[in-house]
């Protein structure tokens, strides 16, 4: 009996894990603000929906302010009893760092949706509720460090973002956009699973300490094994991360999605992607550099070339093609996204190569998501969102030409968006330090085609605006500065207060950012990993 007790004792103690809620709670508040707003949209009157976008907007707020309890150092929770240091979820810097950049995005986009939902006619229940879901596998995927934890955050950060693009009812688009997306999704989560099947075949463990710790040790007859199980794993992370050749799905989905739920797998979705890639390389396959360093910066460099050359082939007239060229744009950035990752596997220091990449999301991500408040100001006056419908937009709305010039000359690089100057300036060092030279000498071609592109669209905001002509207007000629061929002369609307305040927001944190590069650029200095 006695020794039944102490088996009994002995179960107990390795079973029974403690949780520490504080440092769940950037995670898990975004769930619990999407349960009380599914169970209040029961409830609510339909007069009275717009009240739950402001439910999740202050839930997001909350779940940001919940990372100040952590900025203290590091904190575990879910760590196994005889192992207290192998633990499946860590609040370290690189993980408070994306969290900080997943709920801020969110909130961003949040605003952008408050206005759109009641132009597009979409359940605003459903909306709030897949959104803050997708919002909780997000901000709980760069904590995750075992590879169970890992999957599950992925898919809740990916399924709900599948219903998000379709969710325009009965539009075609809408519904192939969602579609291509899952198809291709699915196949990715699928490549994930068995690339991790092969590693915990090999290693017997999910914990990414473990791995990391018993991949050196693996059998001769097993490294093949192990060497497809981590290229496999990565694959599925590129794919989330639109990295070419895996970006097939990006222009058509974007395309088909509500401008808010674009803006958000440009930012909240590459995040998803590259903080994937950057905890399963860095944390559980270190040993493997040898593998993902020369497979990422191949991919960095095909990446960045594919994204900017579509880019410029957007023509002006062409539906959406606003939204198009920020989608080949993401792609492009992308590339760049990926250097400091692949400088990692040969750099002396791979935490400190990391802090490039969030730097340079950081930066991104304000920009990028301003872009997309204008695009969704330019939207409801001209649903077709041509490049051509922007010309003249600083005669008609000067603050919104201003805002978007500004950001677009951040995309670039160019001043007074000195913030992307010095993001872009950073990675590049990085890979020149780490001895990537050519991945350098590429990135640096691929920001003179950028340029392009950038200043051609910003070229066009200050133009004079197209006369208005009686009947269809004559077929346009390719380039930005073209009018849209047969367009109706847009009809001016008010800017609602949301969309206001999240093009307003990023516009000032761009400046702010641009003033004082150091605010974010200190990422690139600290080692986060």
């Amino acid at each position: 009996m006695t020794s039944l007790a102490h088996l009994a004792a002995g179960a107990e103690r390795s079973l029974v894990q403690s949780v520490d809620w504080i440092a769940l709670a950037p995670a898990a508040l975004p769930a619990a603000v999407a349960l009380v707003v599914l169970v209040a949209d029961l409830f609510l009157p339909e007069r009275r929906k717009p009240v739950l976008g402001w439910i999740a907007v202050a839930g997001l707020a909350l779940s940001a302010l919940a990372l100040l309890p952590l900025l203290d150092g590091d904190r575990r929770t879910f760590c196994l009893t005889a192992q207290p240091d192998v633990c499946s979820y860590t609040a370290d810097p690189f993980a408070l760092s994306i969290q900080f950049l997943v709920l801020g995005g969110a909130l961003l986009t949040a605003l952008l949706s408050l206005g759109t939902l009641r132009d597009a006619e979409l359940p605003a229940g459903e909306y709030w509720f897949l959104l803050l879901s997708a919002v909780a596998g997000a901000a709980l995927l760069p904590a995750s460090r075992d590879l169970a934890t890992l999957v599950v955050a992925l898919e809740v950060a990916s399924l709900p973002t599948f219903a998000l693009v379709g969710l325009r009812r009965g539009d075609r688009l809408s519904s192939e956009a969602a579609l291509k997306f899952f198809l291709s999704s699915v196949a990715a989560t699928a490549v994930t699973l068995l690339g991790i099947s092969f590693v915990y075949a090999a290693t017997g463990s999910i914990h990414m300490t473990q791995v990391a710790d018993r991949l050196p040790d693996v059998p001769g007859r097993l490294a093949t094994l192990v060497a497809a199980g981590v290229a496999l794993t990565l694959v599925g992370f590129a794919f989330k991360a639109a990295a070419a050749p895996f970006h097939f799905w990006v222009p058509d989905t974007y395309a088909g999605a509500p401008v808010p739920v674009a803006a958000y797998l440009s930012v909240i979705g590459k995040a998803v992607g590259f903080s994937g890639l950057i905890v399963v390389a860095l944390v559980a396959f270190p040993s493997y550099d040898d593998v993902w360093g020369p497979v990422t910066a191949v991919l960095a460099a095909v990446t960045m070339t594919v994204g900017n050359v579509a880019a410029l082939r957007q023509r002006a007239a062409s539906m959406h093609s606003a939204v198009r060229l920020l989608a080949w744009s993401s792609v492009g950035q992308a590339g760049y996204l990926l250097v400091p990752i692949a400088a990692a596997a040969y750099a002396d220091d791979p935490g400190r190569a990391v802090g490039s990449t969030v730097a340079y999301a950081l930066m991104y991500a304000v920009v990028n998501l301003g872009a997309f408040a204008v695009v969704a100001l330019v939207a409801r006056s001209n649903p077709a969102n041509r490049l051509g419908d922007y010309r003249g937009l600083y005669t008609d709305r000067p603050l919104a030409a201003l805002a978007l010039g500004f950001f677009l000359l951040c995309l670039a690089g160019l001043p007074p968006g000195v913030i992307g100057l010095f993001a872009k300036v950073v990675v590049f060092q990085v890979a020149v330090d780490a001895g990537l030279g050519w991945l350098a000498v590429v990135m640096a071609v691929n920001v003179v085609i950028a340029l392009y592109y950038y200043l051609r669209w910003t070229a066009v905001l200050f133009r004079s605006p197209e006369p208005a002509a009686a009947g269809s207007r004559p077929a346009a000629a390719d380039g930005p500065g073209a009018p849209a061929a047969g367009a109706a002369v847009p009809v001016k609307r008010p800017v609602p207060v949301p969309l206001g305040a999240a093009m307003g927001l990023s516009a000032v944190l761009g400046a702010v950012l641009s003033g004082a590069p150091q605010v974010i650029l200190r990422f690139a200095s600290a080692v986060l990993l």
